[in-house]
């Protein structure tokens, strides 16, 4: 039976906090779509997280050895804000877990109970990598115990990417630099690495499959430092070793007329169009 594994990062979430609520529906919606999935496919289940949070670690979750690094190891900033680093994560996984294929979310990102079974589906497809976009549900939505419903709920698409599959040997290859979770350009830079490397994905928009609690497509500004930090990291891992994989042919929309698929990855917040149009040029004037 094929393996799957699937990483967060809980943390003690302030109680003001929306990630308070969302945690542990997150960490519930996961255990009850491994069960569901017993008998289709193997899923474990895995908390990478610093030693102070070892008590957010969910019950039924595996845990990675402790995170030892932070952004605040990288630079400077005016509000302390103590944020993993995606790569860190990541290497966890792929070192912890034998898993033929691994998975990571954001921790306020639920799943539905068919969710394993259907990423074991697409996977058979022959699929190396895929996103999968969540649905926007109503922020009414603070318990546990209000899985049912939420389940019930259909909510809106949301256009940003922040559910990843990969195959775990195309993770010897990925290049994150040290973008920090938390802040934009987690996505895009995840997202990235997968269009440069796989050899077969794809961008799962329609379905019902992940959720998050409100209806926000934007969550508010990030205070700047952070925000300049990360754009900073994203363009040094697009300068590195992955720089020669990178290619517009294979963004999502790629197969559209030109103007048309500008507007589409100008409409698509984590597709970076100052990315899109240096790889246009270089797809059409340095052949």
């Amino acid at each position: 039976m094929r393996k799957i594994a699937h990483i967060i990062n809980p943390f003690n979430a302030n109680p003001s906090s929306d990630l308070f609520t969302a945690q542990p529906i997150t960490f519930e919606s996961m255990r009850q779509a491994k069960k569901q999935a017993k008998n289709v496919v193997e899923v474990e289940l895995w908390s990478a997280q610093y030693p102070e949070d070892q008590n957010m670690i969910p019950e039924g979750f595996l845990s990675t050895r402790d995170l030892d690094r932070s952004v605040l190891d990288k630079g400077t900033f005016e509000k302390q804000m103590k944020l993993p680093l995606i790569g860190d994560i990541v290497s966890r996984l792929f070192e912890e877990s034998d898993a033929e294929y691994l998975i990571y979310t954001n921790v306020d990102i639920g799943v539905y109970p068919n969710f394993y079974e259907e990423v074991n589906r697409f996977i058979d497809e022959g699929l190396d990598a895929f996103i999968i976009n969540r649905r926007r549900l109503p922020d009414h939505f603070t318990k546990v115990e209000q899985l049912d419903e939420i389940y019930q709920e259909s909510g809106k698409k949301h256009p940003g990417f922040d559910c990843f599959v990969f195959h775990r040997d195309l993770f010897t290859d990925f290049q994150f630099a040290e973008v920090c979770i938390g802040v934009p350009f987690i996505g895009i830079t995840f997202a990235q690495n997968i269009f440069a490397l796989a050899k077969n994905y794809r961008l799962l928009e329609e379905e019902f499959l992940t959720f998050h609690i409100g209806m926000e497509i934007f969550k508010g500004r990030a205070a700047r430092d952070y925000f300049r930090y990360n754009r900073k990291e994203f363009w040094k891992a697009m300068n590195s070793s992955l720089k020669p994989n990178l290619s517009s042919k294979k963004w999502p929309y790629a197969d559209r007329f030109l103007p048309i698929r500008m507007v589409k990855w100008g409409l698509q917040p984590s597709l970076p169009i100052r990315l899109g149009i240096r790889l246009e040029w270089n797809r059409w004037f340095k052949r």
